[in-house]
C-alpha cells in the first residue's frame, strides 16, 4: 500500500476500471468524535491491491477484509454487487484509543462510483530550482494535493549516469507522481507566463539574478494566489531596491514572501526548509477552505 493525493488515487481508480480490474471503493461518509480520517477520504482495495488510506489500524483491516470479501463473493463481475454503509465505532467495537466513530461506505468500482468521486481541483505550484531544497519540498509535495510543476534551467541526467550539480537523477524524475512534472527550460522568467491564474509560485534556484528575473516576471503578471522567495531580510530588502528601480509598485512589490517558510520554525537543513515552506502553504489551503477567496486581482501598474 502507498500513499496517494486525491486526484492522483481518483486517476488510479480511472485506470483500474478502464483495464476491467475488479476492486472496491471505501470511503469514509460520516465521523464523530476523534477519527483518523475526515469525511470524503477514500481508498482502493482489490485481491492483491490496496491503495490510499482511511485511516490505518484495525478499522482499515477489518474495512479491507469486508471489501476483499464482497469482491470473493462476486469474483467474476462486479454488476451484481450493491454498495452498503457501515458504521464502526472505534473504541468498543475495534479497540482504537481515538475513540470516535467512522461510517464508511463500501462500492464496486464501476462508472456511479466515479461519478460520486468528486474531481479535485487542486491548487497549482510553480516551484523554480531543483536543488537539495527543491527536492526535499517534493519530496514532501508527492503526499499532497498540490499539482506541482518542477522547473530549472539546468537539464537533470536523462541516463543512469550521476546527475550534475546535485539536481535529481533520471530514477527520480521517473518516479515522480503525475501531479508533479519536471519541465527544464532555457528561459525560466518566460514559463512564468504559462502559469495557471492563482497560482503558488516558489522561486529558490541557484542564482539571485535569475531568482529576481523569475520573481519580477511573477510580480509584474500579479495575479498569483501566492509569490515566495528563499533568502534572508537581507536578500528581501536588495530585491525590493532593484525591483523598484525597475518600475514595480508598492502594491506589487508587497505581494512577495521572503523569506519563505514559517519564521517560527527555525533551521537551515534543507529538510527543515522543506518542512517549513509545505507547512506554511498547508496553512494558506486551509485558510482558503474556511474562507472561500477569488482568484487576486492583477495588481495595478
Amino acid at each position: 500500500m502507498s500513499t496517494w493525493s486525491a486526484p492522483a488515487l481518483r486517476q488510479l481508480a480511472c485506470e483500474w476500471l478502464q483495464a476491467g480490474r475488479l476492486a472496491m471503493v471505501l470511503t469514509v461518509v460520516d465521523s464523530q468524535g476523534s477519527t483518523p480520517r475526515d469525511a470524503g477520504t477514500r481508498m482502493l482495495v482489490s485481491a492483491d491491491a490496496m491503495e490510499g488510506t482511511i485511516g490505518g489500524g484495525h478499522l482499515e483491516w477489518q474495512a479491507i477484509e469486508l471489501a476483499r470479501q464482497a469482491l470473493k463473493e462476486c469474483s467474476a463481475s462486479l454488476d451484481q454487487t450493491t454498495g452498503w454503509t457501515q458504521t464502526f465505532a472505534l473504541g468498543p467495537s475495534l479497540g482504537q484509543c481515538c475513540g470516535g466513530v467512522v461510517q464508511l461506505h463500501f462500492a464496486p468500482l464501476d462508472e456511479a462510483a466515479l461519478r460520486q468521486w468528486p474531481i479535485c481541483t487542486a491548487l497549482h505550484i510553480e516551484l523554480h530550482g531543483a536543488g537539495h531544497v527543491g527536492q526535499a519540498i517534493v519530496k514532501l509535495l508527492a503526499d499532497l494535493d498540490f499539482s506541482v510543476r518542477w522547473i530549472d534551467t539546468r537539464d537533470s541526467g536523462t541516463d543512469d549516469s550521476a546527475s550534475p550539480c546535485g539536481l535529481p537523477d533520471a530514477a527520480t524524475l521517473a518516479a515522480l507522481p503525475p501531479h508533479i512534472t519536471w519541465h527544464p527550460s532555457d528561459a525560466p522568467p518566460d514559463e512564468v507566463a504559462d502559469a495557471p491564474p492563482g497560482a503558488i509560485h516558489l522561486v529558490l534556484t541557484h542564482r539571485h539574478d535569475l531568482d529576481l528575473r523569475i520573481i519580477e516576471a511573477v510580480l509584474r503578471r500579479g495575479d498569483s494566489l501566492f509569490a515566495g522567495m528563499i533568502g534572508s531580510q537581507t536578500k528581501k530588502a536588495k530585491f525590493l531596491h532593484r525591483l523598484e528601480a525597475r518600475g514595480l509598485n508598492h502594491a506589487q512589490l508587497a505581494h512577495m514572501t521572503c523569506p519563505i517558510g514559517l519564521p517560527e520554525l527555525k533551521g537551515k537543513e534543507p529538510a527543515v526548509i522543506a518542512v517549513s515552506v509545505v507547512a506554511q502553504l498547508l496553512l494558506l489551503r486551509q485558510s482558503l477552505s474556511s474562507a472561500p477567496q477569488d482568484t487576486p486581482d492583477k495588481a495595478k501598474p
